[in-house]
């Protein structure tokens, strides 16, 4: 790709990022973010909370002055004992005289700052509490001796500060902790979770590497263990495909190979010896095309797999009168019954219909007699069944062979690509192992029922469950 100044753009590529680090820091930086938010809104409360009580006990302490002015020596121990504690009291005239404590001086915090609030007060009775200047005051106007005075009350909020200032930094040496435990608590956790992935991955390259024997056992987590199972899955699949594939390689090369060696054979004989022979020439003409046409049900057999399982091929489903269609598939095996002795019977009701594609199953159909043709027991004898049902809905098309029959083990595998039951049989009919599977294929596109029922030593059922519908559909 070419930018418009036409120099090459070179395209990153993004490093991908390790699983356990990114846990690690995910996890770390939520606790620390959490440890933060936590500080704050502990700063906002805590320095609320304090500054609020503050309030209320300098508004305590100032209305139990104002009940002890009635008696000046209980004023003067109050004041005292106030001050202890880190609280001011001032009784002060209205020409802006300290009447009480008596050993008052200007360090103790004068009224300058508060006059304004203090002369808002008009009359006895009336108090305020505010904050300035770094204080929390409590001012009221009271009764003194008979006369109105102003009492001030006042309290340091520094004080509440170094509280809070002290707390804060107990909350960030815990906070600190807290992060170094998190810090501990995700590298351990981080690194519990991707071992097993880091496990699995290192199985995962064996597998990649055509190591079967490799086992995905992680089970501590479910979605893991998931995980490992489908991979295991996935195994087994994989090598039982590479299995099949060097099968159907060794089958196919087998019968590609006969036929191709009798193609050259016969094509020399009529090159150097029935060239001028008719009769001879004729027949090893026909010989030839009769091998040309193996190879081309081998090649297409091959196709047909890989078209049915693409869906490269659409349906054309059509009515079709599926009782002449079978008659039609049986006779094409004619020739076994004339040249080796084959017994077909047949138990076929007239004029059956169905809906499906005509070629698919014929198709169908074929593999099937040709299957049973070549399984069949030492009678050579094949049952092709076409019955409907008792209530006209369904017609099961059926064919039985007499041979030793399948393994209940091997009764699901049988219509997997290349899969041959490991027996010596008859084979007047060639093929790669495909056919079965091309039944497969073509019947679970029609979502028609299928199956077979078997037992050792009494022979095979292949059955197919069709649609029966009116002819003129």
């Amino acid at each position: 790709m070419k930018s418009d100044g036409g120099q090459k753009e070179i395209k990153k590529i993004k490093k991908p990022k390790s699983v356990s680090g990114a846990m690690w820091r995910y996890f770390v930086l939520l606790a620390i973010l959490l440890t933060v938010l936590i500080e704050v809104v502990f700063f906002i409360i805590v320095s609320n909370t304090f500054e609020n009580q503050a309030r209320d006990r300098i508004t305590s302490i100032g209305r139990e002055v104002e009940a002890q002015l009635r008696n000046p020596f209980e004023l003067e121990e109050s004041i005292y004992r106030n001050r202890r504690e880190g609280v001011n009291v001032l009784l002060v005239s209205r020409d802006w005289e300290v009447v009480a404590p008596r050993d008052y001086d200007e360090a103790m915090g004068g009224i300058d700052n508060v006059k304004e609030r203090l002369v808002a007060l008009e009359r006895v009775g009336m108090s305020e509490v505010f904050r300035a200047s770094g204080n929390i005051y409590y001012v009221s106007c009271a009764e003194y001796i008979g006369k109105p005075h102003y009492l001030l009350v006042s309290y340091s909020l520094s004080i509440v500060q170094d509280t809070v200032r002290n707390l804060q930094i107990y909350l960030l040496l815990i906070g600190i902790g807290v992060v170094f435990i998190a810090f501990l608590v995700s590298s351990v956790f981080s690194s519990k979770i991707t071992s097993g992935l880091k496990t699995m991955s290192d199985s995962a390259v064996r597998l990649a590497k055509r190591d079967y024997k490799v086992e995905f056992n992680n089970v501590d987590y479910q979605e893991l263990a998931k995980l490992s199972d489908t991979l295991n899955y996935v195994r087994d699949e994989v090598k039982k495909s590479e299995d099949f594939q060097r099968e159907i390689l060794a089958n196919v090369t087998h019968d590609l190979k006969t036929p191709l060696t009798m193609i050259k054979a016969y094509a020399s004989m009529i090159k150097e010896i029935s060239g001028d022979d008719k009769v001879k020439r004729e027949k090893h003409i026909q010989v030839i095309i009769d091998e040309a046409d193996r190879l081309t049900g081998l090649v297409n057999d091959v196709l047909s797999v890989s078209k049915l399982q693409s869906n490269i091929d659409a349906l054309n489903f059509k009515v079709f009168n599926l009782t002449e269609l079978v008659y039609g598939i049986i006779n094409k095996f004619g020739y076994l019954q004339e040249s080796q002795g084959y017994n077909l019977m047949v138990d076929i009701d007239a004029n059956i219909y169905t809906r499906a594609d005509e070629e698919k199953i014929s198709q169908v159909i074929y593999n099937l007699l040709g299957n049973a043709a070549n399984y069949t027991g030492e009678d050579k004898t094949v049952f092709i069944s076409l019955k409907t049902s008792m209530d006209g809905k369904r017609v099961k098309f059926s064919v039985r062979d007499t041979g030793k029959g399948i393994a209940r083990e091997e009764l699901d595998e049988i219509w997997n690509r290349y899969y041959r039951v490991k027996e010596n049989h008859t084979r007047p009919v060639k093929g790669t192992g495909l056919g079965l599977n091309i039944v497969k294929a073509i019947l679970e596109n029609h979502s028609f029922d299928f199956g077979v029922d078997s037992e050792l030593g009494a022979g095979s059922t292949f059955w197919i469950d069709f649609p029966c519908v009116p002819s003129e559909l």
